[in-house]
């Protein structure tokens, strides 16, 4: 049976707040989080953890929490996401846990069959009364798919796949009878999906595709595109750059569409003592086994490249194509930073810490109000 309660779009768009910068934390359901470092202090990614995290975000006002979906580690000294916590039923028991925050699950289309993905999607919809987002991602590492039995597809195929599987998912939480769907990677037949998600609307769709084939499949079904290039870890006024191309080709095919970053906060009450922490976490205790690994997954290793890239790339992936673009600093500057972004376009953004308990206190404390002041948050 349908449930009475009624909502919008608007209303899981806003995430329950009129923010106009969006704000979430990143990655930590798997260890070390977003940062490929051997310091003590690294992310543990266990559940009590997880918990309170989740639980001091919520309480701030931190719009969504948002997992990587991983199956593998990386190895390394720290065998870097050797450890996770599968991101379904991790956010239906964050939503459970919260009152305010979304939470979103990321999802690897290929490993999930999609009615059963669209009622655990529901499910923990349920659960928040609206406060699931799902993060679709059409393909992965050959290494944690071959875990499944499941190869990669063709970048085309791929999401011609992951169109199919989406509109299944569309269709399961929509449809009021039975419905079949005749694919060409799906054959679904007499289809029957109750209940529906929270307020006969669904879940916000986010996407990452860094291909032109990857960006169009988020144009065409998403609410959000994440995007994370090399040159949007360069600099704010690249991520400025990015989203105006975004937004553009958006508007191309008659659609709009929020655009969020990622990144990695490193916030202390001076610039010296911020700089001295971001060299000391990733780069004199970078676990460079684990980075290794990571450009070796890309073919980047001394035997395919010169030693002079290869190194550039090794530092470039330690301290910026891990975690996104770093806001490194005062609470002024990276607050000012964050206001840029927002002032540029761009709708949110998620990030992480080396261990978000410690230091998110500082930046909800000192950051946040600075949004407050600048006028892109209201809270």
């Amino acid at each position: 049976m349908l449930q009475t309660v009624s909502t919008t779009m608007r209303d899981r768009v806003a995430m329950y707040n009129d923010n106009a910068l969006k704000i979430g934390l990143f990655g930590m359901n798997c260890s070390s989080a977003r940062s490929a470092t051997t310091v003590p202090e690294r992310w543990s990614a266990s559940w009590p953890d997880c918990l309170r995290i989740a639980q001091m975000a919520d309480a701030a006002g931190i719009d969504f929490l948002l997992p990587v979906a991983r199956w593998k580690g990386y190895g390394g000294e720290t065998d870097f996401h050797g450890a996770t916590l599968e991101t379904v039923t991790w956010a239906a028991s964050l939503l459970a846990a919260t009152q305010r925050i979304t939470v979103f699950g990321t999802v690897h289309a290929p490993l999930f069959h999609p009615l059963v993905a669209a009622k655990q999607f529901v499910t923990a919809d349920l659960v928040g009364q609206g406060r699931f987002g799902l993060n679709v991602v059409c393909g992965w590492n050959e290494g944690e798919f071959e875990m499944f039995g499941v190869f990669q597809r063709d970048l085309e195929t791929r999401y011609e796949y992951a169109q199919e599987w989406i509109d299944a998912i569309k269709a399961a939480w929509t449809e009021p009878s039975d419905f079949d769907l005749d694919g060409t990677f799906f054959q679904l037949k007499n289809v029957r999906a109750f209940p529906k998600p929270h307020g006969n609307t669904r879940p916000l769709i986010m996407n990452a595709g860094a291909s032109g084939v990857g960006q169009a499949f988020a144009l065409r079904n998403c609410d959000a595109f994440f995007t994370a290039t090399a040159s949007s870890r360069l600099s704010v006024a690249e991520n400025a750059k990015r989203v105006g191309e975004i937004k553009q080709a958006a508007q191309a095919l008659g659609r709009e569409i929020d655009v969020y970053t990622v990144g990695q906060v490193i916030c202390r009450p001076t610039q010296a003592e911020a700089d001295d922490y971001y060299r000391h976490a990733m780069i004199d205790n970078a676990d460079w086994g684990a980075v290794e690994r990571m450009l070796e997954l890309k073919n980047v290793t001394r035997a395919t490249v010169a030693e002079e890239e290869f190194q550039r790339q090794r530092a470039f992936t330690a301290a910026k194509g891990i975690g996104g673009y770093p806001f490194v600093g005062t609470p002024e500057k990276i607050a000012g930073e964050l206001a840029d972004l927002s002032h540029a376009g761009l709708r949110g953004i998620a990030f992480s810490f080396v261990n978000y308990i410690e230091e998110f206190p500082l930046f909800r404390d000192e950051v946040l109000p600075r949004l407050v002041e600048a006028g892109v948050r209201t809270h």
